[in-house]
């Protein structure tokens, strides 16, 4: 967890920022990926606001080593919301403790639909018992002296839209900051979002919704916000395909590749990181086969020459002194 001079950073408020006019952007949480450096990429391209990706509370309290690797952050960092996963409510406000000197607010991971996640009692194995739930909210609200600090949640729908909007209410109730809704139940996958009972949730509470779920463009974001009423929208694999999408850009621009480039050659990154968000940025302009090729480079200079073939008069030229990026290590 890289230190944060606690005096000179001053925190957002998160709440005030969602009930601003227009939609709050919001990159998500997303597991290897909402890293320190692709949350540096996004806030260059219109993002209010960017997750840490989801870190497991019980491992952050216990372990030096796993707070070393997983909060990553500096000064510039902001307005930054450290999303944890939890068990019980006690490791939930032990976490947000260790991170509150150094974020504008926490959250609380109820949405995740993955097997190993809901067989340890984390993500939307929480949304079965929403009397724990609320407790997770009170108890960490009760730890904190700073009501402007923010503590959130993640959730996915009930099956019955009414439990849904009965648990958003209770969690109201003690204190949560807001609500960010994934528009389908914990078994859905590819459904259509449900955007209408998001808008029944926002009707239903006064603390800021945020909506979340197939927004792929800056037309769906605004298309989602007229719809649902949402105050936020928050966007997870549209974003990580196309980091500049909040700023209206189609498909990736290359001088937000270049902005890639320029970030990671400041900040020390894997180099399956730095490679793995260009398979995703370049999705678009590639053919099947540069895909191929492109997936199964290994090297920096070798990713750096793939990049030159896309150059053209109308966008910044990939410079080639990149192929000398020391920080990056290969992993």
């Amino acid at each position: 967890m890289q230190e944060i001079d606690q005096v000179t950073r001053k925190r957002t408020n998160i709440v005030q920022l969602l009930q601003k006019d227009g939609p709050t952007k919001i990159c998500a949480p997303m597991v290897r990926y909402s890293k320190l450096q692709f949350r540096t990429l996004v806030r260059k391209y219109g993002c209010d606001i960017a997750y840490t990706p989801m870190i497991v509370s019980d491992s952050f309290v216990q372990s030096e080593e796993c707070r070393k690797v997983e909060f990553i952050t500096n000064e510039n960092d902001k307005p930054l919301i450290v999303q944890f996963a939890a068990n019980n409510p006690d490791d939930f406000a032990s976490a947000t403790e260790m991170v509150f000197p150094y974020c504008d607010g926490v959250g609380l991971n109820c949405g995740c639909p993955q097997r190993w996640a809901m067989a340890k009692g984390y993500g939307a194995k929480l949304l079965r018992n929403p009397e724990q739930l609320v407790d997770y909210i009170r108890f960490t609200r009760s730890r904190l002296q700073d009501p402007d600090f923010s503590i959130s949640t993640k959730i996915r729908l009930h099956a019955d839209p009414h439990k849904t909007v009965e648990m958003c209410r209770r969690l109201e109730n003690v204190g949560v900051s807001f609500i960010s809704v994934h528009g389908r139940t914990t078994k859905e996958r590819h459904q259509p979002v449900h955007y209408d009972q998001i808008k029944l949730i926002k009707d239903a509470v006064s603390v800021p919704v945020v909506a979340n779920g197939d927004v792929k463009s800056l037309t769906d974001v605004y298309k989602v916000y007229e719809e649902t009423g949402a105050d936020g929208i928050m966007v997870a694999r549209g974003i990580l395909k196309n980091p500049a999408m909040f700023e209206g850009y189609d498909r990736t621009p290359m001088k937000c590749v270049q902005d890639w480039l320029n970030i990671c050659s400041r900040h020390e990154t894997s180099f399956t990181c730095f490679h793995n968000h260009l398979i995703y940025m370049l999705e678009k302009r590639a053919t099947k086969e540069d895909k191929q090729i492109f997936n199964n480079l290994r090297s920096i200079p070798a990713v750096i020459e793939y990049l030159d073939k896309y150059k053209d008069d109308e966008e910044s030229v990939i410079d080639k002194t990149f192929s000398n990026m020391k920080s990056l290590a290969v992993s």
